[in-house]
């Protein structure tokens, strides 16, 4: 009886430790999705938490149509990993932020932009950043690249197909993302008006007429309205100013050696899977709702955008070394670029 006792003790005294001993918290991903929880940006994420139990992390998702909310919640600690916009990820990695820079992805052939090629250069680049040689470039301080995929070109929306020229811009009031220096001094560069907004309303702000010019990618044409905006006189200028990505950044201290590299390859290896949705977005756009702009203009664009990201990088809002890397990976598509035998960006 003593001895079946003691066992019974023993048995209390171990499941009451077991009860104490605190269970490992999971790590959080603040996701953006402008659509919240029921978006293809949170959809590929679920995916993802499957697949980082093998690179050892145990991940718990939440979602955010307000980018700003998810971007405070990952700056003071309440979530380990934020999946956002590069507008917003480039304060942490200015290096993997700058692949959205503008023009940098861009292949003019035969006198208009080259989309696939374009973005086998942006693919080119993920890939890149993705291989273990790049940690050192994908971790600055605290935080590390955990993945990045592509989020598509972004056009201008234009509420009259009058704007049709860059001289045409001036005098126009365009949309700006108060956090991204670039928006702003690209568009006091073109003689245009910036007015502050961010992703939760810039959209809206076309819409209303509040703003003459927004830039936006296929994806947001719908979530967001925009065929509102655009009514029967405006249009989607079919010249990208930029690709732009979606890019995932860890606070490294909660994660284990090597779950950042393992996570942007998984990541590299998705971006089929971001194509497919960018394709599908692209492809909901109502043919009438595209302008084309002629070939002497796409170039003349392409330089100015050039130019544009040259002084931006001497200012400090992009890393060089990122425009460097993509000059050549665009001269690998197209060697027969004059800009190839160029200095500059290198």
């Amino acid at each position: 009886m003593k001895l079946k006792i003691r066992a019974i003790t023993a048995g209390l005294g171990l499941a009451l430790m077991a009860s104490a001993s605190p269970a490992l918290a999971k790590q959080k991903v603040c996701v953006f999705d402008i659509l919240g929880a029921g978006g293809d940006v949170f959809n590929l994420s679920k995916d993802y938490v499957l697949a980082a139990k093998g690179f050892g992390a145990d991940l718990e998702l939440e979602a955010f149509t307000d980018e700003k909310i998810a971007s405070e919640n990952f700056k003071t600690g309440q979530c380990d990993i934020l999946v956002a916009t590069s507008f917003r990820t480039r304060a942490y990695n200015s290096v993997a932020g700058s692949i959205d820079a503008l023009g940098a992805a861009s292949v003019v052939k035969d006198g208009k932009v080259d989309m696939p090629l374009s973005y086998e250069v942006v693919k080119r680049t993920i890939q890149l950043f993705a291989g273990p040689k790049a940690d050192v470039l994908m971790t600055q301080g605290n935080y590390q690249v955990a993945g990045i995929f592509p989020f598509g070109a972004a056009y201008l929306y234009v509420k009259s197909r009058d704007i049709n020229s860059v001289e045409k811009l001036a005098g126009k009031k365009i949309a700006s993302f108060d956090y991204d220096s670039a928006q702003k001094e690209m568009i006091s560069k073109v003689g245009a008006s910036p007015v502050s907004a961010d992703i939760s309303n810039f959209g809206a702000k076309f819409n209303n007429g509040s703003v003459d010019i927004i830039a936006a990618p296929a994806a947001a044409y719908k979530p967001l309205e925009l065929y509102k905006g655009l009514g029967t006189a405006g249009a989607i200028v079919r010249f990208p100013v930029a690709v732009l990505t979606y890019q995932l950044i860890a606070n490294k201290s909660k994660f284990p050696e090597g779950f950042a590299q393992k996570s942007r390859d998984y990541w590299s290896r998705k971006f089929p899977a971001g194509m497919q949705i960018i394709n599908n977005a692209e492809k909901g756009i109502p043919n009438g709702a595209w302008m084309d702009i002629p070939a002497a203009d796409s170039v003349k664009y392409t330089i100015l955008l050039r130019e544009s990201r040259v002084s931006l990088a001497k200012g400090g809002s992009y890393d060089p070394k990122a425009l460097n890397i993509m000059k050549q990976i665009r001269c690998s598509v197209n060697r027969a670029d004059s800009e190839c035998s160029t200095k500059t960006e290198l």
